[in-house]
C-alpha cells in the first residue's frame, strides 16, 4: 500500500477500482477536493491506476484485496482507514461480467459472482461504518440497468445489479439513522468515451450524489437513474 494519502482532505475510497469508471470516479473525486483510496485485486494495476489519476494536490493510495474475500477486503479497508484516519465516501464499483445464458451457468458460478458483486458491498460497509458515521459520509453504488432489464447473455450480471440495489435499499434506513447517506446510480446505457455515457460524465454524477451527504437528510433518496440526458444538478 502506498503511504501518500494524508488526512488533510476528505477521503473517498473506490472499491472495485479499474481503468474505466473507477479511474474516472477517482479523478472526479480528486478534482472535488478528496484524497482517494483504491481497492482492487492486483497491486501492480492499482499502482498504475493511481499514477493515471494525475490531479494536482490530491493524494492517491491503494490496498490490494480480492473483493470476494470478506476477510481480505475487511483487512484492506481497515489498513486504509488506519492510515488516513478518516473516510468520507465509500464508492462501491464492483461487478463481474461472465458471459453465459442461464442454462449454461452453474449455481456455483452465480454464487461466486454474487459474492463479489453484492457481498463486497456489505463487507465494505461493515468494515468502514464507524468512520463513515464519524464523518457523516456517503455510500454510493454504481448500479446498472441490468437490475431490472436482465442481460440474457450475461445472466449473473443482472442478479448482481438487482441484489446490490436491494441490499443498499435495505441498509439505507439504518445508515441514515447513523447519519450516513446512501445512494445508488443506475446507469442505463453502456459506458463509452465520447458518448452521453462517457465514464467522466457518469463519475461527476456519482460525486454529486456523494456530496448530497451535506443536504438535509429528509431530502435523501436512495435510487437515482442516469439515462444520458441529465444536466447539472
Amino acid at each position: 500500500m502506498t503511504t501518500e494519502v494524508t488526512p488533510a482532505r476528505p477521503v473517498a475510497c473506490v472499491v472495485g477500482a479499474g481503468p474505466g469508471l473507477g479511474l474516472a470516479a477517482s479523478r472526479a473525486f480528486a478534482r472535488a477536493g478528496y484524497d482517494v483510496a483504491l481497492v482492487a485485486r492486483d497491486e501492480g494495476r492499482l499502482a498504475q491506476l493511481a499514477g493515471r489519476v494525475e490531479v494536482p494536490g490530491a493524494s492517491i493510495g491503494w490496498a490490494a484485496a480480492d473483493v470476494a474475500d470478506p476477510v481480505g477486503l475487511t483487512a484492506a479497508l481497515q489498513r486504509l482507514v488506519a492510515h488516513t484516519g478518516r473516510l468520507d465516501v465509500l464508492h462501491h464499483n464492483v461487478s463481474v461480467y461472465r458471459a453465459g445464458r442461464a442454462p449454461d451457468v452453474t449455481a456455483d458460478d452465480l454464487l461466486t459472482d454474487v459474492a463479489a458483486g453484492v457481498g463486497s458491498l456489505l463487507t465494505s460497509v461493515r468494515a468502514t461504518l464507524p468512520v463513515l458515521e464519524a464523518s457523516r459520509g456517503s455510500v454510493v453504488v454504481t448500479g446498472g440497468g441490468a437490475a431490472d432489464r436482465p442481460v440474457t447473455d450475461a445472466v449473473t450480471l443482472g442478479v448482481q445489479k438487482a441484489g446490490v440495489r436491494a441490499l443498499l435499499q435495505a441498509m439505507a434506513p439504518d445508515l441514515a439513522d447513523r447519519g450516513v447517506h446512501a445512494a445508488t446510480l443506475t446507469v442505463r446505457g453502456f459506458l463509452r468515451e465520447g458518448t452521453a455515457f462517457d465514464p467522466a460524465v457518469v463519475a461527476e454524477r456519482l460525486v454529486d450524489l456523494a456530496e448530497r451527504r451535506h443536504d438535509d437528510p429528509s431530502t435523501w433518496q436512495v435510487l437515482h437513474d442516469f439515462t444520458g440526458e441529465e444536466g447539472p444538478r
